[in-house]
């Protein structure tokens, strides 16, 4: 299968920088799968399960929390909010993480801003969890 150029990068250095044949992750429109030769293309990313198929066919999984991804030239640039590869999700601290989020929102009395803030600690757990058994 054909590949091109794909660099994975977050505020804490670059992931991946090599030859991919397809990346797949959620855009805030769905999901959406590029492969070679792929049309120039400007999206922002939503929250869940991604995935790399390198050069080799090798398949790793990653949890991805917001970003951006393009498209320019036949080579793609995913610059990720918090990217983290399934192998390396903390499965226990993700529950944790859940049950804390669940907590909250059991709460009666929690103001609007706990609320909110607890139901995006619930989607980044539920996505680790989820991509941690990947």
């Amino acid at each position: 299968m054909s590949t091109f150029h794909l660099q994975v990068v977050t505020p804490d250095g670059c992931l991946f920088d090599g030859q991919a044949e397809r990346v797949v992750c959620r855009t805030i429109e769905g999901d959406v799968c590029i492969l070679a030769r792929h049309s120039n293309y400007c999206t922002a990313l939503g929250m869940g399960d991604a995935h790399v198929v390198d050069a080799e066919g090798k398949t790793r999984h990653a949890a991805c929390m917001g970003g951006i991804l393009s498209v320019m030239n036949g080579e793609a640039r995913l610059v990720a909010t918090t990217w983290e590869w399934a192998d390396q999700i903390d499965a226990e601290r993700a529950e944790r993480s859940k049950a804390r989020a669940e907590k909250v929102l059991a709460q009666t009395d929690a103001d609007a801003r706990d609320l909110e803030l607890a139901q995006a600690r619930l989607k980044r757990a539920l996505v680790r969890s989820s991509v941690a058994k990947l």
